[in-house]
């Protein structure tokens, strides 16, 4: 590096480690130890005193708002059972059931309270039994139904092992027992998120630690940011359940998960942004101090903008229908807070402290070339780019075009049997009991009403596809009817018989009765989310949109990250579903994968094109657009890359979990991000910069000259 530039980048008076403001005693050499230190006891202290927050869930957290099916869950919640929920015992043999057999379980039932079947009871399809026991007409099946009495998912898997734990020490050699229907359904759902937490922290973890050992080639340097960054989390994960808690909003099992990815991959992100910025300061200055005051400062905007871009995002989760994505919003606005601060506080003063020794081996010496001078594989890459601007600009987006074609066959609405990556006891039991009852008898439809009861059960028994129908509950002036379909669950057959439910209670002038079930839950949740990303979508894009505009001074710059960002997101929606149908055998994506996937990659995707687009702005101003794009590209090419292929690594962590929606939004995160940082970034938006020239930043003009 020449003595020139070198003096182009050595740290002026104003900011040097010993000048004035919250960066000066951050890397001050008498008072960054308490930058380092303090927050990270304070954090320590916060956790171990408040602990995380409790929730009391509600049985509406997660259906949308104003939906005929939340009604029929706010009415079920007034009648006398409303902390009990029901199990659907299946019983089958090999060989018919004899009459020893039926005795013997019925007796077995009966001391677990099982619910009366036959005429008048959960099911009187056909078939014969006892007072509690049903047997298909075949004889190589029969069910009862158990209530189960739970105020919260975790009192319900509890009681759901319990009686799975019964049922197998008493029922006769050759019969096979299983349990299934929602309490079956909610207790093996329950059991993907038991011990989650854990599981998800130990897995994010190690990637971040592999991946930085692999970026920094240092045996010490990268404790220092994990242990920033894990501080940052758990401490996220306090104040963040903790707000939740205070102003009343829901959240779910999958929201602490969510959010420990969330912070793990931003914070990981600045500070390998800001550790890039650090080690090339220090090859320009002598004083590691001044050199992270420095590289505080220079990476600050970009931190601070991005922080911002995704916390905004994040919050356009409060305007959804269902109460737990609010509560995942907010929840994820308090942990980009917590991530940043620590990587722009506690990190600069946690690695300044030890000196230049923490890069070992590859210590970084004054007089070594900057990367923005460097003839790195990033500046032979924009120089290819620069070549033929044209060619590979149009090429880029050839690529994403044909990668997005995949939308066009995409379907959302996953069934209740596809949810779970491993099939548990409750799917495949329900799957059993469709071959010898009716396919909804795992899990009947319930029609809630304050009318008069007698009016809606001949409603309800008249409409075309319900097998039978029963009144099974009543209580505070309301009326339970539970409806057996005909058709299998998550069928479009069920479908299409609920919504003829409901056209034949409007048409009865029914006024307060509505129709409710899993069947019902899962068509108003496709609306829902329908709805949600119709609001949001523009929304998110807006802010994202105005963000850029505000930090880069620029609407054309703005204008063009923001259509690359969307871009990328469907090429990345698009492959996919095409992972998804021809790998996995996945049927549909769930209902919430788009919008989740839409906001992480937008809010964060938009993250490189920041640290791309601020540096190249710095750069224009002293050698003009062409060379400073070029210049930023070099410089920031490596840490892009790394922290790119880390955050799609750490979304990627989600599929540890084996339900299916955790693992759909891992992977088109995981896809987008990629594809973002190796393709948009690298190659599409320096083609689009170096073809429009000065108009890329227009209107103002930071080039030099």
């Amino acid at each position: 590096m020449t003595k020139h530039a070198a003096e182009d980048h050595r740290a002026t008076p104003s900011e040097s480690g010993s000048g004035g403001g919250l960066v000066g005693l951050v890397t001050a050499r008498r008072t960054a130890w308490a930058f380092a230190l303090l927050p990270l006891l304070l954090a320590g202290a916060v956790m171990g005193l408040l602990g995380e927050g409790e929730r009391d869930p509600s049985s509406t957290d997660a259906l949308p708002a104003g939906y005929d099916s939340t009604a029929a869950v706010e009415l079920a919640d007034r009648l006398p059972t409303d902390d009990a929920s029901t199990a659907v015992v299946l019983l089958t043999s090999e060989e018919s059931l004899t009459e020893q057999d039926v005795d013997a379980l019925s007796t077995l039932l009966t001391d677990l309270g099982a619910l009366p079947t036959g005429p008048g009871g959960p099911d009187s399809s056909g078939g014969s039994g006892s007072a509690v026991l049903q047997v298909s007409d075949d004889g190589t099946a029969a069910l009862a139904v158990v209530p189960v009495e739970a105020a919260t998912s975790t009192e319900n898997a509890d009681a759901v092992t319990a009686l799975r734990e019964a049922l197998a020490d008493g029922v006769p050699a050759g019969v096979t027992a299983a349990v299934t229907g929602p309490a079956g359904i909610q207790a093996d759902l329950a059991a993907v998120f038991e011990g989650a937490d854990l599981r998800l922290l130990g897995a994010t973890a190690a990637v971040v630690a592999v991946l930085l050992v692999i970026t920094y080639r240092s045996p010490v340097l990268w404790l220092v940011p994990l242990t920033v960054v894990a501080v940052a989390d758990r401490l996220a994960a306090v104040l963040a359940t903790q707000v939740l808690e205070l102003v009343s909003v829901p959240w779910d099992e999958s929201t602490v998960g969510i959010l420990s990815v969330l912070v793990f991959g931003a914070g990981t992100d600045y500070a390998l942004l800001l550790i890039s910025r650090y080690r090339d300061e220090l090859r320009a200055t002598e004083d590691r101090f001044a050199a992270m005051a420095v590289a505080v400062r220079r990476t600050a905007e970009s931190v601070l903008a991005s922080a911002t871009t995704v916390v905004l995002g994040v919050l356009t989760l409060l305007l959804s229908l269902v109460p737990t994505t609010r509560g995942l919003g907010l929840a994820c606005a308090v942990g980009i807070v917590v991530a940043a601060a620590f990587a722009l506080l506690v990190l600069p003063a946690a690695m300044v402290l030890p000196g230049r020794w923490i890069f070992w081996p590859r210590v970084p010496r004054t007089g070594q070339t900057a990367l923005s001078d460097s003839r790195s594989l990033w500046r032979r890459v924009g120089d290819v780019v620069a070549a033929r601007p044209v060619v590979v600009a149009g090429a880029t987006v050839a690529v994403l075009a044909a990668l997005a074609a995949g939308l066009l066959d995409t379907r959302t609405g996953l069934d209740q049997a596809d949810q779970f990556l491993d099939t548990p006891e409750s799917i495949t039991a329900a799957e059993r009991l469709a071959e010898s009852f009716p396919a909804g008898s795992s899990d009947p439809t319930t029609v809630l009403t304050t009318d008069d009861a007698d009016t809606v059960l001949g409603v309800v028994t008249d409409v075309d596809g319900v097998g039978s129908a029963r009144v099974s509950g009543e209580g505070d002036g309301v009326t339970e009817v539970t409806a057996v379909l005909d058709a299998a669950p998550s069928s479009d057959e069920a479908e299409a018989t609920v919504e003829r439910l409901r056209d034949a209670v409007a048409a009865a002038g029914l006024t307060d009765t509505h129709v409710g079930g899993s069947e019902a839950e899962a068509l108003d949740a496709r609306d829902g989310a329908a709805r949600d990303r119709l609001l949001l979508f523009p929304l998110i894009l807006g802010l994202v949109l105005a963000g850029l505009a505000l930090l880069l001074r620029s609407v054309v710059a703005a204008v063009l990250l923001v259509v690359t960002v969307v871009a990328t997101y469907a090429a990345a929606l698009g492959v996919s579903w095409w992972i998804f149908t021809g790998v996995f055998g996945f049927s549909a994506l769930d209902v919430s994968t788009p919008l989740f996937a839409f906001l992480f990659l937008v809010a964060l995707g938009v993250d490189y094109n920041i640290f791309l687009a601020t540096r190249a702005r710095e750069e224009a101003a002293e050698h003009g657009t062409r060379e400073g794009m070029l210049r930023a590209l070099a410089a920031t090419g490596g840490v892009i890359t790394s922290a790119g292929i880390l955050l799609a690594a750490v979304f990627a962590v989600l599929g540890v979990l084996p339900l299916v929606v955790l693992a759909q939004i891992g992977t088109v995160i995981c896809v987008g991000v990629l594809l973002d940082t190796l393709v948009v970034r690298t190659v599409l938006v320096p083609s689009l910069a170096l073809l429009l020239g000065d108009r890329f930043w227009w209107p103002s003009r930071p080039a030099a000259g």
